[in-house]
């Protein structure tokens, strides 16, 4: 007989990423369920802790309507949280557990996501013990259509399954890092599931602890992250090869008003460079809304500027 051998039971590189991801977020990873005012729950998700003081982040969807939750974790603790805030047009909500010491897993960035990267996706669904799939990104740039019926950017595409419940659980990468927020499956495609980008994910979380609500500006329009052309950036003297394209501006808004239309590449907004439709994000803060802002763009072989005002958030 052959003696034991532990070589033989080393994983595989691919299995061994799988199995690191997990190992790191897997314990900060809870299923929630969101209670009714009789107590009985009307929504059930998963949820990732993002900060050692109890903060989770979780889907909209599956924490609308309920300002009080149940959370419990694969090490079999369970506890109550609150409603922090709610953001429906990203999908996400914050959630504060009322307990101490949790496991919390740590953010990566979104924008440097590459087709083809090994992503994990994460899901402790209607209290069974975590789950994990695993796949790739597919695509990145897509836009998702939310429940309020605004266009959420950004959204990372991929193949790894989402289990019934794993909504508001965390994609991960193959360093252990959190690079989504998983949010919806393509119900009439096969293997075509949505996360919304970490880089969108923080900064929600970020507004929400602090107001409880996003407030933001707004220009009208849909966009996606596009990949200029090599000896277009460096014509342009810019440091990121990536820009906005305008997918879509709707009737009567800002965007409409300053004469943007569908294909337009915006640059720059208020000498600002945009590497991407989280910039945009980032920068459509209350402050500017009904201040003159300007705008740098590409329409066609043309880089123009126009005037934009952007509108008060609701």
């Amino acid at each position: 007989m052959n003696a034991f051998n532990p070589s033989e039971f080393d994983l595989d590189p691919y299995s061994a990423r799988v199995a690191h991801a997990y190992e790191l977020v897997g314990p900060a990873v809870a299923s929630v369920a969101a209670l009714g005012k009789d107590g009985r729950p009307i929504g059930q998700g998963s949820g990732v802790v993002f900060a050692p003081d109890g903060y989770l982040l979780t889907n909209s969807h599956v924490a609308a309507g309920a300002k009080e939750f149940t959370v419990a974790f694969p090490n079999g603790l369970k506890s109550t949280a609150r409603m922090v805030g709610d953001d429906p047009e990203t999908d996400l909500a914050v959630l504060r557990i009322s307990a101490n010491g949790l496991d919390y897993a740590k953010f990566g960035s979104s924008s440097r996501l590459r087709i083809g990267e090994l992503v994990v996706a994460i899901g402790n669904p209607f209290g069974y013990q975590t789950t994990v799939t695993a796949g790739i990104v597919s695509a990145l740039g897509r836009t998702l259509r939310a429940r309020s019926g605004r266009l959420i950017e950004s959204v990372i595409q991929t193949d790894a399954p989402l289990n019934p419940g794993n909504s508001g659980g965390p994609l991960v990468d193959g360093r252990g890092n959190v690079i989504g927020i998983n949010t919806a499956m393509a119900g009439a495609a096969q293997g075509i599931c949505f996360a919304i980008g970490s880089d969108t994910a923080e900064d929600v979380a970020t507004r929400l602890m602090r107001d409880g609500r996003v407030k933001r500006a707004r220009l009208g329009l849909a966009g996606q992250t596009v990949t200029l052309q090599k000896r277009l950036t460096r014509g342009l003297e810019r440091a990121s090869p990536n820009a906005v394209m305008v997918s879509e501006v709707i009737a009567g808004s800002a965007a409409a008003r300053a004469g943007l239309t569908a294909g337009d590449v915006l640059l720059k907004f208020d000498d600002e460079v945009l590497s991407g439709v989280d910039d945009l994000h980032r920068l459509l803060t209350l402050d500017r809304a009904n201040k003159t802002c300007t705008l740098l763009i590409m329409r066609g072989a043309h880089i123009e500027s126009a005037t934009i005002v952007p509108e008060a958030d609701g």
